[in-house]
């Protein structure tokens, strides 16, 4: 008489956890990129704010730059460096301001960059 399988084999247990192992890695992979990407865009979205404010402080003084001008900014409990450079257009009508934005003061790791070109 045949007795009637009651349980999983050791087998079959060690195989069901080398499975659920691997797929418990690769959620947590998946999971650890997610994080590290949403810093980043975070960091991107902060940035652009710190060089849009830059530009509006430009319109609202309606005199557009002729020179490098450099400073730090708060935003989002971060300091940002950024640098504005005025660089006349081949026309002479415009004037092309390049902002960048940088998260350390020595000015190397730019996080951000916007191109505006004004009249002057």
């Amino acid at each position: 008489m045949m007795r009637a399988n009651k349980g999983m084999t050791l087998l079959e247990v060690m195989l069901a956890l080398i499975i659920f192992a691997s797929a418990s890695l690769s959620v947590q992979f998946a999971v650890g990129q997610h994080l590290a990407s949403l810093n980043h865009i975070e960091n991107k979205m902060l940035a652009s704010l710190v060089a849009d404010n830059q530009l509006a402080r430009i319109k609202i003084a309606e005199a557009v730059p002729t020179s490098t001008q450099r400073g730090q900014s708060e935003m989002g409990d971060i300091t940002w460096y950024w640098k504005i450079e005025s660089v006349r257009t081949a026309e002479g009508l415009l004037r092309a301001l390049d902002i960048n934005v940088y998260s350390d003061a020595e000015r190397k790791h730019s996080v951000y960059y916007l191109r505006m070109y004004m009249g002057g």
